[in-house]
């Protein structure tokens, strides 16, 4: 279908919420659900591909999910680990570039290790740039780009009165990328969470009620229908009556 092809050339966030939820209400343990979750991650970098989208960023393990219970916080941990480990040679021959965003601090050494690794596997490729959100957060994020920013202005490379937000935005963790067009959530919650902030001034904003182990490409291809079909303006905006002054 010709809605398949209207993800061409955008970045697509998503914040992958409900795994817990789903598993609870099926009597599971909420580990299940994010095991769960991972069928549903691989079938949607299948579906963006499909559809030609450019970047594909997942929040995988927020600066706030330290907050979870030990158990969890190690099962998410060690979980990421061998996902990465698992499928990195899948994605590699999908012609997958993995990025990972994030902070080291509190980041397992072992997770960072086969990050780096997924990284440098899959450097040269281009079908799709999967920007791996791992100890990620938004404040975080600026806060990190704010801090090396003043070193430069320490050090004399850079002045204040250079500071603008395209000199700021060079700061973040993967400059490169494009702004982000569509920020999906699923699992029924109404927020951003913390994720992309800097990177999302403009994104169209779609909620949907599917936990995530539910997801799939065919929910990422109605997101994408439906978002061709908002009118984004960037902040302009045209009077649809004609002024009689005129």
């Amino acid at each position: 279908m010709d809605s398949v092809r209207s993800g061409h050339g955008l970045h697509v966030a998503i914040v992958m919420d409900g795994n817990g939820r789903w598993a609870n209400a099926r009597g599971l343990p909420r580990t299940e659900g994010h095991k769960a979750g991972e069928d549903a991650l691989m079938d949607v970098i299948a579906g963006a591909i499909e559809s030609g989208v450019s970047v594909l960023s997942v929040y995988a393990f927020s600066t706030e999910n330290w907050k979870r219970s030990p158990r969890e916080v190690s099962f998410l941990m060690g979980y990421s680990r061998e996902v990465i480990r698992r499928r990195r040679d899948e994605l590699n021959s999908w012609g997958v570039r993995i990025l990972w965003s994030g902070r080291q601090a509190r980041l397992w050494g072992s997770v960072l290790k086969e990050l780096k690794e997924a990284e440098r596997l899959t450097r040269h490729n281009s079908t799709i740039t999967l920007n791996f959100c791992v100890n990620y957060g938004g404040r975080a994020e600026i806060a990190d780009a704010a801090a090396r920013l003043a070193e430069d202005v320490k050090r004399g490379l850079v002045h204040p009165s250079q500071i603008n937000p395209d000199l700021l935005g060079q700061y973040m963790y993967q400059p490169d990328l494009p702004d982000v067009d569509l920020f999906i959530r699923t699992g029924g919650e109404q927020r951003t969470s913390n994720f992309l902030l800097w990177e999302s001034p403009y994104a169209e904003l779609i909620f949907v009620d599917e936990a995530w182990p539910e997801f799939d490409r065919h929910s990422l291809w109605r997101c994408l229908e439906q978002y061709s079909g908002r009118n984004r303006r960037f902040g302009g905006a045209r009077d649809a009556v004609a002024d009689p002054q005129i």
